[in-house]
C-alpha cells in the first residue's frame, strides 16, 4: 500500500456524498448519517483544511413531505421534489455544522456555471470568499430548474469539475460500497483495487451501469468517469463508503486511491470531453484528420467530406475520421444548414465568394477535444 501523504497534506478538499449515503431504507434523509458526516467535515476542517462538500440528497428530502413513496421518474415531479427538499437538506446541515460553530453556505449550479467563461469566474470567485471567511459551501446542482439539456447529469461529475473549479488537491468520493472492485463487490472472488495510476490499472474490471443505485442517479462508471475528469486535472482522488469518510481523509488505507495523472486544463475542454452530447457529426478526410490529431490545427471547411445532425452554431459536434472513428469533439461555428456549402472549399475561396465572415474555422483548436 502506497504512501497517502497526498491526502493528509491537502489544503482545499472537496467531499462528495451520494443520495444512498445519506438516506434511511425508505428514502428519506437520515439525520444520523448526517451528523457523523458533518463530524468528519469539521475534523478535517479543524486539522487546517478548507472544506467543500457536494451533496446529493434533496430530491429524497422532499420525497417524504410530497408522500411520494420512491424518487420520481418525471422530470417535473423531481424538481418539485428537489424544491421542497433541497431547504430541508441545508438546514439540516447548518444545524449539524453549528455544532462545531461552522458556518454553511448553500451553492446551487448549472453547466453554465462551469461552462460560460464569465459564470465560471464568478462561481471561482464566490467559492474562494466563502473558503476565506470560513464557510463550508454545501453544493448541488440546481435540480429545481435545470433541464435535461443544461444537467451535469450526476453529482459526481459535478463534484470533479468543482475540484478544478476551486484548485482542490483531493477529490473523495463517498459511495455506498468501500472502493472499487474488479467486479460486482457482492460477488465471491471480487477483490478491492487499492490503487489506480492509469486506465491501464482497469483492465478487465467490470464496471456497473449509471443509475443502478436507488435514489441515486451515479453508479461506479460515474464516479470512475469523475475520477477521470479530476485526476486528469491534477487532483488525487479518494474512493470509498461514507462509513469510511474518517479513515480515508486521515489517510488510512481504505478505499480506492486515484493517482493525479495529468495538470489542470481548461474547464470548456474538460466540459467538452466529459460532459457533453453531440448534437451532429462531420466526417473528415485522411489529410484533415493528420493536421487536427497529429498538428492539433483547427478545423477548416476544405477537410470535411459530409455533415450529419442538427446543431447549429456553439453545439458540440463529433470530428469522424473516414472510418467513422470519433476523432474528436468541438465547438462548431456554423449551422448544419450553412456546412454541406462550404465542404472541400478553402477559406480564401469562401471569404472572395461568401464574405469576410465565411473565413473563420469549422472547429476552432482551442473548442476542441481529441478523444
Amino acid at each position: 500500500m502506497s504512501d497517502r501523504s497526498v491526502v493528509t497534506g491537502a489544503r482545499r478538499v472537496v467531499v462528495k456524498v451520494g443520495s444512498s449515503s445519506l438516506t434511511t431504507a425508505e428514502g428519506g434523509i437520515d439525520p444520523q448519517r448526517v451528523s457523523a458526516l458533518v463530524d468528519v467535515l469539521a475534523a478535517v476542517k479543524a486539522a487546517g483544511a478548507e472544506v467543500v462538500l457536494v451533496s446529493s440528497g434533496a430530491i429524497a428530502a422532499g420525497l417524504a413531505p410530497l408522500g411520494l413513496k420512491r424518487r420520481p421518474r418525471g422530470l417535473a415531479a423531481q424538481q418539485a421534489a428537489a424544491s421542497v427538499g433541497q431547504g430541508l437538506l441545508v438546514h439540516r446541515y447548518t444545524e449539524e455544522l453549528a455544532r462545531h460553530g461552522i458556518t454553511a453556505g448553500q451553492v446551487l449550479m448549472t453547466l453554465d456555471d462551469v461552462t460560460r467563461r464569465s459564470h465560471y469566474r464568478n462561481a471561482h470567485q464566490t467559492f474562494t470568499k466563502l473558503l476565506e471567511l470560513g464557510v463550508i459551501p454545501i453544493v448541488n446542482e440546481n435540480d429545481t430548474v435545470a433541464t435535461t439539456e443544461i444537467r451535469f447529469g450526476d453529482n459526481d461529475r459535478l463534484a470533479a469539475l468543482v475540484a478544478h473549479l476551486v484548485h482542490a488537491d483531493l477529490l473523495v468520493l463517498l459511495s455506498d460500497v468501500d472502493g472499487l472492485y474488479d467486479g460486482p463487490p457482492h460477488r465471491a472472488g471480487t477483490s478491492l483495487i487499492p490503487e489506480v495510476r492509469s486506465d491501464a490499472d482497469l483492465d478487465g474490471v467490470a464496471i456497473g451501469a449509471p443509475g443502478a443505485a436507488g435514489v441515486g442517479t451515479g453508479g461506479m462508471a460515474t464516479k470512475l468517469e469523475a475520477a477521470r475528469i479530476a485526476t486528469g486535472s491534477g487532483i488525487t482522488v479518494v474512493l470509498t463508503s461514507a462509513e469510511h469518510a474518517a479513515a480515508a481523509l486521515a489517510g488510512e488505507p481504505v478505499g480506492t486511491l486515484f493517482h493525479a495523472s495529468g495538470r489542470r486544463r481548461p474547464i470548456r475542454l474538460l466540459w467538452l470531453r466529459h460532459a457533453t452530447e453531440a448534437k451532429g457529426a462531420v466526417a473528415l478526410d485522411a489529410g484533415a484528420v493528420r493536421a487536427v490529431v497529429e498538428r492539433q490545427a483547427s478545423l477548416l471547411a476544405a477537410g470535411i467530406t459530409s455533415v450529419s445532425g442538427g446543431f447549429v452554431a456553439g453545439d458540440p459536434i463529433d470530428l469522424l475520421a473516414p472510418d467513422g472513428t470519433v476523432v474528436g469533439r468541438g465547438l462548431v461555428n456554423f449551422d448544419a444548414t450553412e456546412l454541406p456549402d462550404l465542404l472541400g472549399r478553402s477559406t480564401k475561396e469562401l471569404k472572395r465568394e461568401l464574405g469576410a465572415a465565411y473565413e473563420r474555422e469549422v472547429v476552432h483548436r482551442d473548442d476542441l477535444v481529441l478523444l
